[in-house]
């Protein structure tokens, strides 16, 4: 049984209510209410994240078990780190953060999914994450080459927690650079670890995996409990360690 939820005074129910693995719906904990920043919030620090198409209501899921990646296992690939070493030497070419957050989820919600008939980003979710990113609680990596934003991707921050939502790329490897940015962003920034909801092959070959979404929800109480991040300023020296070292100082894992 689904509950509904009619405003924000419901409270989203306990995430071990959600539809198991083998149902119609795996995941779906809650439908209805109301995209709201304190909605988001209440939802991403419980782990819930909203999912649906348009015409549907919204839809709160919290699956088991849980997509992530940690930032110490993020597999960069020979290929992949030439490009970024030829990248970081190329006049033009640079990462930025909050730059452009408009145009890449609006990108995002664009760009045909494999598997996927239209786009789960509908105009009521990027207007809520449009006025979660104004008070500091969204952001976008962005690759630019020569003025033009060509990739990148947004997620939200809460604590030392990163929740990965979308990315896009108009030319090759240009998502994968924002994401590397992303991961050496996280290395500085003591975030062990980012959410990427739900399993794809993509994710799998750059190093995210499953854990169960016990283990999930007790990482992220521990990063919750930490600090939130106030400096988004993305300094170049960031990519020196990873192309140098790409599984070395990394920090510290919180483990259980």
């Amino acid at each position: 049984m689904i509950r509904w939820l009619h405003s924000d005074l419901d409270a989203l129910p306990d995430t071990r209510l959600a539809l198991p693995p083998g149902s119609d719906a795996p995941g779906l904990l809650a439908a209805g209410g109301e995209l709201t920043p304190d909605r988001l919030t209440e939802a991403y620090a419980k782990g819930v994240f909203p999912w649906y198409s348009e015409g549907q209501p919204v839809l709160w899921w919290s699956p088991d078990p849980r997509m992530v990646l940690m930032v110490g296992e993020f597999k960069l690939a020979r290929s992949l780190r030439k490009t970024i070493a030829r990248f970081t030497k190329t006049p033009g070419c640079e990462v930025r953060i909050d730059r452009a957050f408009d145009r890449v989820i609006t990108a995002c919600a664009g760009t045909p999914r494999e598997g996927q008939d239209g786009t789960w980003i509908v105009p009521e979710m990027i207007e809520a994450y449009r006025q979660w990113h104004r008070l500091g609680f969204v952001h976008s990596f962005e690759t630019w080459v020569d003025g033009d934003l060509v990739g990148g991707l947004y997620g939200v921050s809460l604590g030392r927690m990163f929740f990965g939502e979308s990315m896009f790329s108009h030319r090759t490897d240009a998502s994968k650079i924002a994401l590397a940015a992303l991961v050496c962003f996280c290395r500085e920034k003591g975030v062990a670890m980012i959410d990427c909801q739900q399993r794809t092959g993509h994710l799998a070959s750059l190093g995210g995996r499953e854990i169960a979404r016990g283990e999930f929800e007790g990482r992220l109480a521990l990063s919750l409990g930490e600090p939130r991040i106030r400096d988004w300023t993305y300094h170049p020296s960031m990519w020196r360690r990873l192309v140098q070292h790409p599984a070395s100082a990394t920090p510290e894992d919180p483990g259980l």
